[in-house]
């Protein structure tokens, strides 16, 4: 689990004429566009940087002129409210708002091939505007970002190409990086790295690929062993190490199903053990912790779908 260091906060206290609702309007999306957090009425919430700075000095200039009341805040810590607690209240808010683009974006994939070329071109790059926007307050990186990326990039149509078998023997004794608060595709992968490929496999989690080339990362934006085409990680590493099981194949339908949201496979088994990885990772346990236990859960689904 990657560790949340200790941060400074800005908070705006803002107070308005009651008879300006115009106003109220203007600096309610204002909060909303530079990505701040509610955290009391009339409280906003920032990292302390740079850029956030200025956005609330300007902000606050706008509500004096409006008539209004404004302070601006620096703070160590808010009393009542951990550091962590604060990061996920601002991960929520860009989780919330990622699941919208990333339902936008499974609806354009499912109806591409009916649209007209223009206009796909032209809703694609609506799209990535949209999360492109939202990712310039993602302070925080929230996890349904690199989710919503990788769409995108299925989406460009970046990851058709043709992907060579590969021999597991060259992939022994390795160390693999995933990113943080893995969920089903990410424990699945590992899980089935760690029974068909790789079975020393350590796994590390960071939130961007390694740059030394030291580890193998899996599920991560651009990497080698990702989305690919129609396929989710899982079904990726099962193709390209030629993984012939029948129940390995089961199971990536159900966590292709699970994870893309596209019920392209009509299985549902894999939502209840998606949902209890994401309940581990919301509670807090580490990300040791949510592969160990999740590779239980997959062991337990492989010896059921083995004796079927």
């Amino acid at each position: 689990m990657t560790e949340v260091s200790q941060h400074s906060w800005l908070l705006l206290l803002y107070s308005l004429p009651k008879k300006r609702n115009t106003a109220r309007v203007a600096v309610w999306r204002r909060f909303k566009k530079i990505g701040a957090i509610q955290v009391k009425t009339s409280t906003y919430l920032l990292p302390d940087q740079p850029a956030q700075y200025e956005h609330f000095q300007w902000l606050a200039q706008q509500i004096r002129d409006y008539g209004g009341d404004a302070t601006l805040v620096r703070a160590q810590e808010i009393e009542g409210i951990s550091d962590e607690k604060l990061v996920a209240l601002f991960n929520r808010a860009r989780d919330q708002e990622f699941g919208e683009v990333k339902k936008a974006l499974q609806a354009f994939l499912a109806r591409r091939k009916k649209s007209a070329a223009e206009i796909a071109v032209s809703e694609l790059e609506r799209l990535t505007r949209q999360f492109r926007e939202i990712s310039d307050v993602d302070f925080f990186q929230s996890p349904r970002g690199h989710d919503v990326q990788m769409l995108l990039r299925r989406a460009e149509g970046s990851s058709l190409r043709k992907l060579s078998r590969l021999d597991p023997k060259n992939y022994r004794g390795k160390t693999w990086t995933t990113r943080p608060r893995p969920e089903i595709d990410r424990v699945g992968s590992a899980w089935l790295i760690r029974k068909y490929i790789d079975p020393q496999a350590k796994f590390v989690f960071a939130t961007t690929p390694p740059s030394s080339g030291e580890a193998i990362a899996f599920d991560m934006v651009d990497a080698e062993f990702s989305h690919h085409g129609d396929c989710c990680t899982f079904e990726t590493l099962v193709r390209r190490f030629a993984i012939d099981d029948k129940a390995v194949r089961k199971i990536g339908e159900m966590i292709h199903d699970a994870d893309l949201e596209d019920a392209k496979f009509q299985r549902a088994e894999c939502i209840g053990i998606d949902r209890v990885l994401k309940g581990w990772g919301k509670g807090g346990m580490r990300d040791e912790e949510i592969l160990r236990h999740g590779f239980e859960c997959f062991d337990g689904l492989y010896e059921f779908l083995q004796r079927r």
